[in-house]
């Protein structure tokens, strides 16, 4: 019998080349996206992912090549157009307005309006179908300000489904969600396969990649490298390979056993609403996790002890110590630093370069009467080199760099004030398999040197593979600590989902 033939492409690139002052994005790209098809697009940070889908969407246009739509030339006039031909893109960094609802977000645009008012219950309306569609149950009229990363991230995929695209681009969508988010988005990418629509699907989590995708083309430089027409008998490790060009070797270092003094304890800790009297302590040398679903107070946490959220009960003892930090500023002078989740809101400064944004959280070490720019600059190429963050100049706008090279920056600017204790709030989130390995050893690397490090995750393998131990949160209370060198990612969700709880150990 012979083969099916192939569906025509609902979309066609050929032979796309960008080019910007410094450095050419994209060489000769081409490439097709057909219908009912999930097609995985995979590359190592500065690869020319996002650039071919800035192109796509009509937010960048091509220096040369040609975009073909339904079998016709079509130039694309903005982001708006590429809309209404049915082109939509979930963003890896979030686009949503802080200041306005859940719905308000999700409509933005085209909100039913009558007699030139908003019909705003039928928005609303409209926005809990959405949500309900995708198993969320955010409340449309709050305010997206107050949601977390990955309650944003979820309205970001409603509103993305609201205009019924026929080409939906997914970038990274999944990396602040947990398995159980993950399992509803992975549903729905079903659903929306079987109803013609061309999905194009970014992600670093290459086991997600194998499972919902159907093609899988590697960008490597800003050229096509490979395309997987099939991905039978295809494996992590053959992508991986793809991707750096070079043979990877094991992503986790081996864990050393760790110590038996105890380096940092929290007792009581109390966020009203967020967190409920959590204790828990960390031995020298073992890097410490946190894992739990969407609401379950991690972040919050985190928060809290790095002086970023009000907590009312509790204390923090670093190596016997007592500290205090009512504020950013404090936690930092008593040896605190808290990497962000949303290095984008909150752990970067879009529009300062990437000196600016490495020493800002150290400012004083580099000034007197003013601030000494060399010293800035000899600082910023130091973490340059240690973390080998690609960059063009030392002087280039931040926004500039790919997600996970601005995810190096923002690490480093919490490296370069030399802290005793390093929170790291999803420190791999939209970063290529190549450089979480890097960050893994870095981690490994600070905790032989004495740091203790704590580390929130939404990614259970990356849990299991580097924490020595991983403690697991619901609804804002620690329900248990697992051995991170015996517990399976089954075992981790059974207590996150609160189908049972463990006794936690080692408590101060």
């Amino acid at each position: 019998m012979s083969e099916p033939t192939p569906a025509l492409p609902l979309v066609e690139m050929k032979s796309i080349t960008k080019d910007f002052p410094s450095v050419r994005a994209l060489d000769d790209v081409s490439i097709a996206f057909r219908p009912g098809e999930v097609h995985g697009l995979i590359g190592e940070n500065g690869a020319g992912k996002s650039t071919l889908m800035r192109i796509l969407c009509g937010v960048k246009t091509p220096s040369t090549g040609e975009l073909l739509l339904r079998g016709e030339p079509v130039r694309l006039n903005g982001p708006a157009d590429a809309q209404r031909r049915g082109i939509s893109m979930i963003h890896q960094e979030l686009n949503v307005v802080g200041e306005l609802s859940v719905a308000e977000n999700i409509l933005l645009g085209h909100e039913p309006v009558a007699g030139g008012l908003i019909r705003r219950a039928q928005m609303e309306a409209k926005a809990r179908e959405l949500l309900d569609g995708i198993g969320c149950r955010i409340d449309p009229r709050r305010l997206v300000k107050h949601l977390s990363i990955a309650e944003q991230q979820m309205v970001e995929i409603a509103k993305a489904l609201s205009h019924q695209a026929e080409v939906l681009i997914m970038d990274e969508p999944t990396a602040v969600l947990t398995q159980h988010e993950v399992g509803l988005l992975m549903t729905l990418i079903r659903d929306l396969r079987r109803r013609g629509a061309a999905i194009i699907y970014i992600s670093h989590i290459l086991p997600e990649v194998l499972t919902i995708c159907d093609r899988v083309t590697v960008l490597r430089d800003g050229a096509v490298v490979h395309t997987y027409d099939s991905l039978a008998g295809v494996t992590e490790h053959d992508l991986a390979n793809q991707m750096v060009g070079r043979e990877m070797s094991d992503q986790f270092p081996e864990r050393p056993p760790a110590g038996e003094e105890i380096v940092f304890a929290a007792r009581d800790i109390t966020v009203p609403g967020r967190v409920d009297q959590v204790s828990f302590a960390v031995r020298q040398g073992e890097i410490f996790g946190f894992a739990g679903l969407i609401g379950a107070g991690r972040t919050e946490l985190g928060e809290a002890i790095a002086g970023l959220r009000k907590r009312t009960a509790g204390s923090v003892t670093v190596k016997g110590r007592e500290v205090h930090a009512r504020n950013p500023r404090e936690a930092v002078a008593e040896g605190i630093a808290y990497l962000s989740e949303d290095r984008r809101g909150t752990g970067l400064v879009l529009g300062m370069n990437i000196t600016e944004n490495t020493t800002l959280a150290n400012l004083r070490a580099y000034s007197g009467l003013l601030v000494h720019p060399g010293e800035e600059r000899a600082a910023a190429e130091r973490h340059v080199r240690d973390l080998g963050t690609r960059i063009g100049r030392l002087g280039e706008d931040i926004a500039t760099l790919s997600g996970g090279n601005q995810q190096k920056v923002a690490l480093a600017k919490w490296l370069d004030t030399k802290p005793q204790v390093l929170i790291l709030d999803e420190p791999t989130r939209g970063i290529d398999v190549g450089a979480k390995a890097e960050i893994y050893r870095l981690i490994h690397r600070l905790t032989a040197e004495g740091m203790i490090c704590l580390v929130i995750s939404s990614e259970i393998n990356e849990l299991l593979g580097l924490c020595h131990r991983i403690a697991v949160m619901r609804d804002g209370e620690l329900r248990g600590v697992l051995d991170g060198t015996t517990a399976t990612d089954r075992d981790v969700m059974r207590v996150a989902a609160g189908v049972e709880r463990t006794e936690t150990i080692q408590q101060p």
